[in-house]
């Protein structure tokens, strides 16, 4: 398969998290960024990448004025509707085509979708690269352990399990049909739901 959607070269310096770049015809999408000024030298640019294709973490450095290939992924909005061992399933709610994505190519993502919700599919021409996660979902406790009565100490937590099998810290107040926010970046309990 031949590269598409290549837009243009942009300097490193305007790398920023979420923006996605190819290198060795391998797309990237910046997870972190660090800039650091070494004295009288040129500025490095670290930066933490997941490989689109692969699902690896890894960390790169550039010099401050190095350029990278910078690229425009196309997004669908498709509804989630379940997964197997080796495969979720997605289907466009308005053509009713059917997308498959091998779990390893959607990694601990696959946790934060809900079956019947929607999310966005990033595709790099044919090939689907994986899912744009909101900043923060809604999930419902499928299992969870009573806390303990009259234990009013402040910030005891105790794991809970969502109904996609995501394990989430959460207050003691939190209990089984409970409608609780995530945040989808680090996996936290942020609050309850009103949902």
């Amino acid at each position: 398969m031949g590269v598409q959607y290549r837009l243009h070269m942009i300097d490193v310096n305007k790398l920023k998290v979420g923006v996605t770049f190819t290198e060795d015809n391998q797309p990237f999408r910046v997870m972190k960024y660090d800039f650091t000024k070494m004295g009288r030298g040129n500025a490095v640019i670290k930066i933490k990448a997941k490989n689109l294709f692969t699902g690896s973490i890894v960390t790169k450095s550039f010099i401050s004025g190095n350029v990278v290939e910078n690229i425009l992924l196309d997004k669908k909005h498709l509804q989630y509707l379940y997964k197997d061992d080796s495969l979720a399933y997605f289907m466009d709610p308005v053509s009713f085509d059917q997308f498959e994505i091998p779990l390893s190519v959607l990694g601990d993502d696959v946790l934060y979708l809900v079956e019947g919700e929607k999310s966005w599919v990033l595709f790099w021409g044919e090939k689907i690269l994986g899912v744009e996660l909101p900043a923060s979902t809604i999930m419902e406790v499928a299992e969870a352990e009573p806390g303990a009565r009259g234990n009013t100490v402040s910030n005891v937590l105790k794991p809970v399990k969502m109904t996609t099998g995501l394990t989430v810290m959460v207050p003691l107040f939190i209990n089984v049909g409970d409608k609780i926010k995530i945040n989808t970046e680090s996996g936290a309990y942020t609050g309850r739901s009103n949902e």
